[in-house]
C-alpha cells in the first residue's frame, strides 16, 4: 500500500511557518476521514449486544433461591395444617363443632400457593422480571387469604369451647383449634419473609 505525504502547516511563532510532512493513507487522500476511536478497548469475544445486558448480582441470585426455600417451607407447613383440619373436621362424630374457616378460602389459599411457587421456579430458570412480578402478585393474594383465616382462627384459639355434654367426654373443639400454635406462628413468619424476599428480588 502506498502512503502519500501531504504537507501540513504548523505555526510556531508569529512570523514563522514550518512545513511538516504527515503520512496520508489512500483513504484519507480520497476524502474519507478516519473513524474516531472510543478510547475503550474492545472486550475479546463479547458482542456489542451482549455488552449491554446487565447480569444479576450474586446477592440477587441468593435472595431469589432463599425465597424459593422459604416458600417451600411455608407450603409444607400449610399442608400439615390442612391434614390436621381434614382429620378433625368430622361432623359425623358426637359433639363435633363445624369449622369457622371457609372451605373455598382454604383451597384457594392452597392452590395459589402451589401455583405461585411454580411461577417462581420458572423465574429462577428463565430469569424474566415478568414472572417475578407475577409471583409477587400471587403472594399478595395468598397473604390476604391467609390473613383472613388467621383472623378467624384467633377466636377459636382463645375460646375454650362449650362444656362437654356427658361426664368424662372431651370438650369439643373446632377443627382449626387443633393447630399447634408454633406451626401457625412459623407459617405466618415464613409467609411474610417470602413476600419480602420476593419483592426485593423483583425490585432487583
Amino acid at each position: 500500500m502506498r502512503v502519500r505525504n501531504r504537507p501540513r502547516t504548523v505555526r510556531q511563532g508569529p512570523d514563522q511557518l514550518i512545513l511538516a510532512v504527515m503520512p496520508v493513507s489512500p483513504g484519507m487522500a480520497e476524502g474519507t476521514s478516519p473513524r474516531p476511536s472510543s478510547g475503550l478497548p474492545a472486550a475479546a469475544g463479547v458482542s456489542p449486544g451482549a455488552a449491554g445486558v446487565a447480569s444479576r448480582p450474586r446477592w440477587g441470585v441468593s435472595v431469589a433461591f432463599a425465597t424459593a426455600i422459604t416458600w417451600l417451607a411455608t407450603v409444607l407447613m400449610g399442608l400439615y395444617m390442612l391434614a390436621v383440619w381434614l382429620i378433625e373436621n368430622d361432623l359425623t362424630s358426637r359433639g363435633s363443632i363445624p369449622s369457622r374457616l371457609p372451605v373455598p378460602v382454604i383451597f384457594a389459599h392452597l392452590l395459589l400457593a402451589a401455583s405461585g411457587l411454580t411461577v417462581w421456579v420458572a423465574f429462577l430458570l428463565l430469569e424474566r422480571k415478568t414472572l417475578a412480578w407475577t409471583a409477587v402478585g400471587i403472594l399478595v393474594a395468598i397473604a390476604l387469604l391467609g390473613a383472613t383465616m388467621f383472623l378467624r382462627w384467633i377466636p377459636v384459639y382463645r375460646d375454650s369451647g362449650p362444656p362437654p355434654r356427658f361426664p368424662g367426654d372431651v370438650p369439643p373443639v373446632r377443627p382449626e383449634g387443633n393447630f399447634p400454635v408454633a406451626v401457625v406462628t412459623a407459617h405466618g413468619l415464613l409467609a411474610v419473609s417470602t413476600l419480602v424476599l420476593a419483592l426485593l428480588t423483583a425490585l432487583g
